[in-house]
């Protein structure tokens, strides 16, 4: 397969049929699904889901960066930033510290690099920071994802997350911190056991990687 039809594959935004079938097996694996028009519904919709005051941690995600939900949890002041608190702290002192923060906000938010129509997540990450949230550690989860990201089944999952992330990933992080990224650990979320805790904001619209 050739790049150019790689990245179109990988990039293109789903069709609402694909949407509809994507929202309805992750509904029926236990997740909470909302589908959106675009950013900005995401954006005003994370609003109105996590109360002012809470505590809350950011997934490094460019759909938050872009949408401007990363500055609206992180910036705005309503909320207590996990993000924001965890600059604060030594790394190699406080490291038990810094990671009981990061994995039990009241709310974390993010995104993920694929989810199925079969009704899976698929989160990727070089530090795992993420995971321990996404996983079940945080209160609540809420996850905005771009109608790019919505593959068949789980084996296309995990190419979309190694051929199409990855180098952008990499390419991101080569330009903020000049160093390459790595698929350092991979999180498969195939259901929420526990009702209400999970919400997938799914848009029609491309967003992100």
């Amino acid at each position: 397969m050739t790049t150019s039809i790689k990245a179109a594959q990988f990039a293109s935004p789903a069709p609402a049929q694909r949407l509809e079938r994507a929202a309805a097996a992750l509904t029926e694996h236990g997740f909470v699904v909302e589908i959106l028009d675009d950013a900005a519904a995401a954006r005003a919709r994370v609003e109105e889901l996590i109360p002012e005051g809470a505590s809350v941690f950011t997934g490094a995600s460019e759909t938050l960066r872009i949408s401007g939900i990363d500055d609206d949890i992180n910036t705005s002041g309503r909320y207590d930033s996990v993000k924001a608190r965890g600059r604060q702290m030594d790394r190699a002192t406080q490291r038990n510290e810094i990671w009981r923060a990061l994995s039990v906000p009241d709310f974390i938010v993010g995104s993920v690099a694929a989810v199925t129509e079969t009704g899976s997540l698929v989160a990727g990450s070089a530090s795992g920071s993420q995971l321990p949230g996404y996983g079940g550690a945080a209160a609540r989860a809420i996850w905005v994802v771009g109608a790019q990201k919505l593959v068949p089944d789980l084996s296309t999952a995990l190419r979309r997350v190694e051929e199409h992330c990855l180098p952008l990933e990499n390419e991101r992080a080569q330009k903020a911190y000049g160093v390459p990224s790595a698929l350092n650990r991979i999180l498969i979320l195939n259901a929420e056991p526990d009702p209400g805790r999970g919400t997938v904001l799914l848009l029609r619209e491309a967003i992100g990687f």
